[in-house]
């Protein structure tokens, strides 16, 4: 299957299905699960990363069981806009797993939703402990939930707007 433009997953989406956000580091890829009317975005789970063949495997068994039609992939874009290393990594990634499981991909750029996601969950007043437990689905969630936003304001044909510059918007994003 095909990289998509966000704009373009609900058209090309069977009905009835869902979208999976991923959130992929080195260590850990955090997964989001989108209802079955691409409104809301929910923490599923986190990967603990071993082998990349391990990891589809459990991915393909997550897209199988949830009804998963496409993924919506956090790129970690740097604040400048440039791409580095890591975006090579998740790009990689992306690539592979689309030889392996025949679903659509986009990518999201995920700058500064890890931040997005500590900051709420110290203000839910989680301990250390149990925010290292929740940051990387939580932060998926948050990639996947500005992805869903995007798409509701049917925006299609567009490309996904710029993120604001760090500071600008309070650290929202």
């Amino acid at each position: 299957m095909p990289l998509r433009n966000p704009a373009e997953l609900p058209e090309n989406l069977p009905s009835g299905q869902r979208l999976l956000g991923l959130d992929v580091g080195r260590k850990t890829i955090g997964l989001a699960l989108s209802d079955i009317t691409l409104t809301i975005a929910s923490p599923l789970e986190t990967i603990k990363r071993t082998r990349f063949g391990d990891d589809a495997e459990r991915l393909g068994r997550l897209i199988e069981e949830f009804a998963v039609g496409a993924l919506v992939i956090g790129l970690p874009i740097n604040m400048d806009g440039s791409e580095g290393r890591r975006c090579q990594s998740v790009r990689a990634f992306a690539a592979n797993l689309m030889a392996r499981i025949d679903i659509d991909i986009c990518f999201w750029d995920e700058r500064l939703s890890t931040r997005a996601a500590e900051r709420m969950l110290i203000d839910a007043d989680l301990s250390r402990q149990r925010r290292s437990e929740l940051v990387d689905k939580t932060a998926a969630a948050y990639i996947l939930q500005g992805a869903l936003d995007f798409m509701a304001k049917g925006a299609a044909g567009s490309e996904p707007p710029p993120r604001p510059a760090a500071g600008s918007d309070g650290g929202k994003t």
